[in-house]
């Protein structure tokens, strides 16, 4: 009697155990379910969805309201390149509004903002150059000399204008950015991510609107030395007026842009595209699909994928990203062994 009272208690074990076990997993994997749905909703309403750009990450705003619109990796981080003067530039303004500093300023170029190497304005050593031609500078030439002798000359040195820019940073909510240099010349430990350059630059055209006049200038001369904007945007795409290109080969070519259209002004980021006409291809196609979007009702990840934006001097470097894509995605799989 008693093994037969065992055996059905051990019969009965097994299901009380099995039933246990599913409700612990059911504890465990709902918390994971809703998160996953959450970031699914949260997509579905910023027009999130895969890699639809062909770049390293990508965010496009709202610059009235600070919404992203559209976001493909934005989190990140990737050196910031030239895109680091856009902070510069804004420290500075801060500066000025304080009256610590004024754009009549005459500033005095050290041997050592002379020296920096990469885009450059044409500094000499010991000229005197104004501040707002400085900005100028660093806006048109992206004038690493430029944007030295305007930390040294707002901040002391270019070590304590870093410092600037970094509390400035944190201040605006840009919490996964660390600056290294003023002008964004390589430096270990220098990164930023597209959501936090978004966010720079809608907080640096809401403080300074004014700011635009150095952005959308195309051509600066300066001691016979003469500099074009590289921003692809200008005169190509009506209503673009700013902002700054960047590039240096740990980053691939990075681009923050702005265009106005009627009462809409957008804020297209680009991190990591494999060339300058890619660059130029893809934040073209943000920014069209973003305008298109706000017209047809739908997404700007719908858009993207169902709009065609045709530019013969950028469609080969589209093409040649797509097949070395491809064979590094073959190579992988044959690592792998996955077809």
């Amino acid at each position: 009697m008693f093994t037969t009272l065992r055996s059905k208690c051990h019969f009965l074990r097994i299901p009380l155990v099995a039933g246990f076990l599913l409700i612990a997993a059911s504890l465990i994997l709902a918390p994971a379910a809703e998160a996953r749905n959450a970031r699914k909703a949260h997509a579905a309403q910023s027009g999130t969805s895969g890699q639809i750009l062909n770049v390293r990450s990508a965010v496009l705003m709202d610059a009235r309201t600070g919404r992203i619109l559209y976001s493909q990796n934005p989190d990140v981080r990737i050196p910031p390149a030239s895109l680091t003067k856009i902070m510069s530039m804004m420290v500075t303004f801060d500066a000025i509004r304080s009256g610590k500093v004024s754009l009549a300023d005459q500033v005095r170029v050290s041997r050592h903002a002379a020296r920096q190497g990469g885009s450059r304005m044409g500094l000499r050593a010991g000229e005197r150059v104004s501040l707002n031609r400085l900005l100028m500078g660093m806006a048109v030439s992206s004038g690493n000399d430029a944007s030295m002798a305007v930390a040294e000359r707002v901040g002391g040195s270019g070590r304590a204008f870093v410092r600037m820019m970094n509390n400035k940073a944190r201040q605006i909510g840009m919490s996964s950015s660390t600056f290294k240099t003023p002008n964004g010349l390589p430096a270990a430990g220098q990164y930023t991510t597209a959501r936090d350059m978004a966010r720079l630059g809608y907080v640096y055209l809401k403080n300074n609107p004014s700011a635009l006049q150095y952005h959308r200038v195309r051509v600066l001369k300066h001691r016979g030395m003469v500099t074009t904007n590289k921003n692809p945007l200008l005169g190509a795409c009506p209503g673009a007026d700013g902002l700054k290109t960047g590039w240096v080969t740990a980053s691939g070519y990075n681009i923050i842009s702005t265009v106005r259209r009627g009462n809409t002004r957008l804020i297209a980021v680009i991190l990591g595209a494999d060339s300058a006409g890619l660059r130029s291809h893809e934040v073209r196609r943000l920014v069209e699909a973003g305008f298109k979007s706000r017209t047809s009702g739908i997404t700007v990840a719908s858009a993207l994928t169902k709009y065609s934006y045709s530019n013969k001097a950028t469609a080969s470097s589209v093409k040649k990203h797509k097949i070395r894509r491809n064979k590094a995605t073959a190579q992988a799989s044959r690592r792998t062994g996955r077809s």
